[in-house]
């Protein structure tokens, strides 16, 4: 109990739930997810060239070593540049707005009804931070997939928009929009989602020790440990729309339509096994960074949700009215 007061007063840089907070959640959000997702470009890159042309990039293996005979390391980090700056400005959306509606939305509710219906919170939150996200990461994306699967495309970012734009026109950027929300909306509500649920479990059923007896690294251990297990789980579900969005960024003529009747069900799973190694990687190292950036520069980090003593008593006196009944 000592600890836990000895918590409750650390002086914080700012205030939970502050502009400064936002702003920080933000800061932190883009280096999360523009660190992680440029550090594994090639990975992607190998699984764009899966999805988009199975003959040529058979697997894994045989697609690594067919981008690297073309060009060397050089090719296999084709794409960085639209990487990065694309998902550091959805991260900075996605991890700010996150929190934005995480605090809206339970502030509709009493305490009570926001710890009861609090996965449904955390789904509303994180669909409605990636749906705004979206619309800065969409440009950004379609240049990066048009960069990595098509032969002969220039590799330079600030020569392959210019050229996407005078060619076909704004709409090209936005062509995938749809298929993107797709892909990311489910992906980021089971991102959040699952984290906050495994970070609960982990603290209440694995780990040794209360969190508040945990030391910042033990803390940052538990972290990546839930962000990688919510991966896992994000890939699955958002792969069909991942494939998709890959066809449709490098055939600008095609539909969602005729790409699933073209690739077929089978085809919609491809590359589902890098997608994994990937986004499980990507998501763990998204929570360890983003949660480390929150010790580092003395921001507020809240538990994982603690039923309300109000609640608890209310479920006591239900359980002594049954045993008095019986």
């Amino acid at each position: 109990m000592a600890k836990k007061e000895g918590e409750e007063k650390e002086e914080y840089y700012c205030k939970m739930h502050s502009n400064k907070f936002f702003i920080l959640c933000a800061a932190g959000g883009a280096l999360a997810c523009g660190t992680t997702h440029t550090f594994v470009t090639p990975l992607d890159l190998v699984k764009c060239r899966l999805q988009v042309d199975p003959h040529r990039y058979k697997s894994i293996a045989r697609g690594f070593l067919v981008s690297f005979k073309e060009g060397g390391a050089k090719n296999l980090v084709k794409g960085w540049a639209p990487t990065f700056f694309g998902y550091s400005m959805q991260g900075a959306v996605k991890f700010s707005g996150y929190e934005y509606f995480k605090y809206r939305y339970a502030n509709m509710v009493d305490e009570e009804t926001g710890y009861i219906y609090r996965t449904y919170l955390y789904l509303a939150a994180a669909a409605s931070a990636e749906f705004i996200a979206d619309f800065f990461l969409a440009p950004l994306e379609a240049t990066k997939v048009r960069m990595q699967t098509t032969p002969g495309y220039t590799s330079q970012m600030r020569r392959a928009m210019p050229h996407m734009l005078s060619t076909e026109g704004m709409g090209t950027f936005y062509k995938g929009i749809v298929p993107l929300w797709g892909r990311q909306v489910p992906y980021t509500m089971m991102k959040f989602a699952s984290f906050e649920k495994t970070l609960e479990f982990l603290y209440d059923a694995v780990v040794p020790k209360p969190r508040a007896q945990c030391t910042k690294v033990e803390q940052l251990i538990v972290t990546f440990t839930a962000g990688y297990i919510a991966g896992v789980l994000c890939a699955i579900v958002s792969h069909p729309a991942d494939t998709i969005v890959s066809k449709l960024n490098k055939e600008p003529g095609s539909s969602i339509g005729g790409i699933i009747k073209d690739v077929g069900f089978a085809g919609i799973w491809r590359g589902l096994v890098a997608r994994i190694i990937m986004i499980g990687t990507l998501t763990g190292l998204q929570w360890f960074v983003y949660d480390a950036f929150k010790v580092y520069t003395r921001m507020p980090r809240p538990p994982p949700a603690e039923m309300p003593e109000s609640l608890r008593k209310k479920l006591e006196e239900e359980e002594k009215l049954k045993a008095a009944k019986k």
